[in-house]
């Protein structure tokens, strides 16, 4: 996660600090435009796909082996399909903004491919060489991250995005053997299934997350897209540590599940909800104090007081937002209770009903009081019925 997540940081900071504030909002306006397109190209499948893993693991190792070709099947299929949906339709909606579109192309299909490998890995448990390769290729890549953004300043920036996934997806691809080339439809059914619900999940969060990004951009609030990157980008570094303990406990709780060990299931529920929250509680309240003294330190021209108010409202929702990267890969996905995942669809679209109203009333500042609304509702929900389920499992 570190090699990973660190070195799209590490780009975005790049960018940030060499791009002209107007051209870093077109990046991340841009980078908005993709990965609502890598959403439906992925749709899940890679997460459903270390969920299967480790339970083929521990069950059909035959199916195992099935699973790279035919996970990969789909999400060729769905890469193809949204690339040129995106070719021949982007250009009416983003016009001028099109061609910058058309340089992270390749990312809607490097992503989802990286992101299966990296849920097979995870699945068989195999973190220390998905460590390895990811860190390698991370600090690999910063040899060419900064020439390219100094030298070709947005263009560069996009082009370091698509050679970094390029890179790790090669060196994922060649540390797995273990598969083969073979047509399993019980594989497919089973992985499109899960995927499925998860991927209309991942569309919900989309809708209360990114979209705002969107609607910004479609307001003319560029500049102000790139102040809600920047804290969004920190946030999620800061919220690293409980992804990857939701990934590293998930195995382990589909095992438990699988045994009908739901009693065990639930306590490790109540004790990583109970203990995350509280550690993002206090890293709220370092973030508050200590995020505007770097910021005017390293990035001046982004520090204002439309910055500073963003910055207070999105740190109401800090502690649930690092909280759910635990949960979600540690217990909804992990006990096959995505369903519960499917909530982020209608609050994603309440989310935004209020953005466009509250924008036209408040301006960009809108947009973040309908995503606290929306947001904080959601994940209060979603955690109380999962611990209801898994409270009822008990009994049966």
């Amino acid at each position: 996660m570190g090699g990973k997540q660190g070195i799209t940081f590490i780009i975005f900071i790049l960018a940030a600090k060499l791009l002209i504030p107007y051209d870093f909002g077109i990046y991340n306006y841009t980078l908005a435009i993709i990965f609502l397109l890598i959403m439906f190209a992925d749709f899940g499948i890679s997460t459903a796909t270390s969920k299967y893993v480790a339970e083929y693991n521990a069950t059909d190792k035959e199916k195992l082996k099935s699973v790279l070709f035919n996970s990969g099947i789909i999400i060729f299929g769905l890469t193809l399909m949204i690339g040129l949906i995106a070719i021949f339709f982007g250009k009416f909606y983003l016009k001028e903004n099109y061609i910058y579109v058309l340089y992270l192309l390749p990312l809607i299909f490097l992503i989802p491919m990286t992101s299966l490998y990296d849920g097979i890995y995870r699945g068989l448990k195999k973190f220390k060489y998905l460590s390895i390769i990811s860190i390698l290729v991370g600090l690999f890549s910063l040899s060419f991250v900064y020439i390219l953004i100094k030298q070709y300043g947005l263009i560069g920036a996009l082009i370091a995005q698509n050679l970094f996934y390029f890179i790790l997806f090669l060196a994922l691809a060649l540390g797995y053997k273990e598969f083969h080339f073979k047509l399993n439809k019980s594989v497919i059914k089973e992985i499109g299934k899960y995927s499925f619900i998860i991927g209309i999940s991942g569309l919900g969060f989309f809708l209360y997350t990114r979209i705002g990004v969107l609607i910004l951009g479609h307001f003319g609030y560029i500049i102000e897209i790139g102040y809600y990157e920047i804290i969004t980008k920190i946030f999620l570094i800061l919220a690293i540590p409980f992804t990857i303990l939701g990934q590293v406990i998930a195995p382990n709780i589909t095992e438990l599940t699988s045994k009908k060990k739901h009693n065990l299931v639930r306590v490790q529920f109540t004790k990583y909800l109970f203990v995350s929250i509280s550690i993002g509680i206090i890293l709220a309240l370092i973030i508050f104090f200590a995020l505007p003294i770097i910021i005017k330190l390293f990035l001046p021209e982004y520090f204002n007081q439309d910055f500073l108010v963003m910055l207070t409202l999105l740190l109401i929702i800090f502690p649930l937002t690092a909280t759910s990267g635990l949960l979600a890969n540690g217990f909804t996905v992990a006990t096959g209770k995505a369903k519960y995942s499917l909530l982020t669809i209608p609050f994603g679209i309440v989310n935004i009903f209020l953005s466009l109203i509250f924008i036209i009333n408040f301006g960009f500042i809108g947009v973040i009081y309908a995503m606290v609304i929306s947001s904080t509702l959601n994940r209060i929900l979603t955690y109380y019925l999962l611990y209801k389920n898994l409270k009822s499992s008990e009994k049966k």
